[in-house]
Order: C-alpha cells, then structure tokens, then sequence
C-alpha cells in the first residue's frame, strides 16, 4: 500500500457503501479502495446496507459494528429505514443518520469527505465540524443536486424547497472544496447556490464493473433465462420517482397493442417497485427482474439489444444516471427517454452511444427501440462509441488519482475557521 505516513487520514461519510452495488455506493467504496491503495489510511462511517429495496439487508442492523474491507476500516451505523422513503419519511431517515455522525468518534482525520445525498446527515456532520476546536478539511461529493431535484420531480411543497435550498447552499459553501460530477452541476452550484467556483472541482464517476472482453448476448440469455426471438430492451438500478418507470410500462403496453417484436425488462428495486407491479398488470411484453450481484448484472447488460434510461418529464439536471458509465461499459446500444436538453441526454450524445427521445413518450420509446435493432451496423457503432467513451472520459484509475491531487494539496493547507 506504500509509505502510509506521506498520505493524510481521510474520513468518508455517506449512507451508501457496498455490498449495495447500484447507487452511490460503488463509487463510494471505489474511492475509499482506492485511497487506500495509493497509501491513505481511510475510514468510512456509513450506514447499514439497504438501497435500492430501502430494507437493511439480511445480517445487518446492528446499532452500530466495524467491518475491515479492502484495507478500509468501515463503521456502520443504524439509522430510520423507510419502507417508502418520500416526504418526511425521507428526511426523518436522514436526519437520524446525521444525528450518529454528530456524536460518532470520528478520530482526527486530516480530510473529511461528506457525500451528498444525503443532504441533510451531510448538513449535521458539517455542523460538528464547525463546532469541532480541531478539525480537518471538508470535501462534499455531491452526485445528485438535492434542492434541483425537488424542483423537478415537484415534490414537497414551495416552503419545503426554498428550505432545501437554504440548507444546500449553506452546506457547499461551508466546505473547502465541492467535488461535482459534470460540468453542469458546478454551473448550478456556482450560479444558484453561489458556491465559489474556486472552491469546485469536477470530477467524473467512472463504471464500477471490472474492465473484461464483451459478453455473448445469446449465451447471456439463456444463462438469465430470458426470452430469445425478441428485441430485449433493459433498463436497470433504482425503481424510484426520478426515474418515472410508468413510461416504460406505457411502452411495453403499447409493444403489445402493436405486436411488436420487443420485451421490456425492468431489472432492480426501489421504493416505487410495487406501484409500478400493480400498473403493469396484464401486460405482457414487460418482465421485472429482481437486483442482481455483478456477475449476473454484467449478463444482463450483455443479454440487452438496447439498454434503457428513462427519467420522468421534467427531470433534467439534477443528477447524472449512474447506469449511464456501466451501460457504455457493457459495448451496448443506448435509448434515453429523457429531457432532450438535460444532462443525460447530452452524455449519451456525447459519447454517440446511442438515441435520445422526449421523456413520457411511450410510442417514440417503443420506436427507438425497433430502430436501434432493426439496423445491426448502428447498433454495433453505438456500442463501440460508448465503450470508447467510458475508457477515455470516464476512466477509474484518472478519477482516483484526481482525488489524490486533491486530497495531497488541501491537507497541506490549514483549515478555514
């Protein structure tokens, strides 16, 4: 692991953490590996495993354990799970997470990195920071832009929002650096929150499945069971209110009115899994698919024809799809139902990986789909162009030693009082 004394001690804090392999987590178990790879001594203070299902996996939920990973000491904490994490449910669960960051023994890191979501145990362990005589540098990750995201999934009401907001930008620019992960969240955060744009690096989420060759698509099918003689179109991760998974049960529904050689598979859990279920009855050219480890997981976007996105109208630049770096990874073709002007859209179009199309468009979703696989050629460009994309732009190994640049130069600098 090298000379550890050269590295300063880094701290992560966040609610994710693997063995969760969709979300946040990846990322925050890659960079606290990786850190530790390149000679940090790190620790992660996160809580129990339980996204996407929002239930705490079997064999957890002790009130509090420590678990060596990787070389990583990881202290898990037991926090409110919410069965259906909106409105104040949400909150209460994250309110109860920060409430055992504020009075855990942190140590002395030099570094702590805060990760955003979630927002508000992020707001309570900046608090303790600042009431702390001895504390280190704060870095907040921040991979979904919470008070943009209000806005445009219209949850909560204007007084709830305008709150969020408060809080959000007091949070960021309580930090001395904010680690986006696309260009345009450090526009928003500068422009909007008026964080200093000194003060903002951009930093890229990298695909957490290991580099390898590309998968046989008929041999991944018949090893997942799926369905043969059809287009498979598959969308995977999180069944939440962002992702506005109604359109593709529209779309498979229209597959069937139109006997459309076509099947929907949607593959993972969340808390609108069961709404969408009950939509979904009596369709036919759609099948759910409960989450899978990563071996299963790269089958699955290797069994794919076209991989889908989907996020619900209105929804453009208040995150960047997780899925999005896996999907490009997988050398398969991508459709995004989605704002043609927002921040997926322009990823996908970036890495000429695939076709966008209007969010809460069922009958031009089900067409994309027919048109990817009706012209092998383009498909094969599109997948080629986006694995291209994710060795060059979205690399792990570059994002990593980023955040070593990072971390070096701020705990050579003393803190901000």
């Amino acid at each position: 692991f090298g000379a550890m004394s050269s590295r300063p001690d880094v701290a992560i804090l966040g609610l994710n953490y693997p063995p969760e392999h969709t979300g946040i987590a990846p990322y925050t178990g890659g960079l606290a590996v990786g850190l530790r790879r390149r000679g940090f001594r790190v620790t992660a203070h996160v809580s129990h495993p339980h996204y996407p299902q929002w239930q705490i996996h079997e064999g957890y939920g002790q009130w509090s354990r420590t678990d060596p990973t990787d070389g990583v000491e990881v202290h898990r904490r037991l926090h409110y799970v919410p069965r259906s994490p909106r409105g104040i449910r949400r909150l209460v669960s994250e309110l109860s997470f920060g409430l055992r960051l504020v009075f855990a023994r942190l140590g002395r890191p030099r570094v702590v990195i805060a990760i955003s979501p979630s927002l508000f145990s992020t707001a309570l362990a900046v608090l303790r920071m600042r009431l702390s005589p001895r504390r280190g540098r704060l870095v907040i990750w921040v991979q979904d832009i919470y008070s943009l995201g209000m806005a445009e999934t219209s949850e909560g009401g204007q007084t709830a929002r305008r709150i969020t907001e408060w809080v959000e930008a007091r949070t960021l620019r309580a930090a001395d650096r904010v680690v986006v992960i696309h260009q345009r969240f450090a526009d928003f955060l500068s422009e909007e929150l008026g964080v200093d744009p000194s003060r903002i690096v951009v930093v890229r989420n990298w695909t957490h499945l290991p580099k390898s060759d590309p998968v046989d698509a008929a041999a991944a099918r018949a090893s997942l069971g799926w369905p043969e003689g059809v287009a498979l179109a598959v969308h995977t991760g999180n069944m939440g209110a962002k992702q506005g998974l109604e359109t593709i049960i529209d779309a498979a529904r229209v597959a069937d009115e139109r006997g459309a050689p076509v099947h929907f598979l949607l593959v993972g859990d969340g808390g609108e899994r069961a709404k969408l279920k009950e939509l979904a009855r009596g369709v036919s050219r759609l099948t759910f698919v409960d989450p899978l480890g990563d071996a299963e997981y790269r089958l699955a976007l290797g069994a794919a024809d076209v991989l889908i996105v989907n996020e619900k109208p209105g929804v453009a630049a208040m995150a960047v799809p997780s899925k999005l770096t896996s999907y490009f990874d997988a050398g398969r073709p991508v459709v995004a139902s989605t704002d043609v002007g927002g921040i997926t859209a322009s990823e996908v179009l970036a890495a000429e990986a695939g076709i966008v199309v209007p969010a809460g468009a069922p009958d031009e979703l089900v067409d994309a789909v027919l048109s990817v696989t009706a012209d092998p050629d383009a498909a094969q460009r599109f997948g080629l162009n986006g694995r291209r994309y994710r060795e060059s732009v979205l690399d792990e190994e570059a994002a990593i030693e980023q955040w070593v640049r990072l971390l070096s130069d701020l705990s050579a600098t003393p803190a901000r009082h």
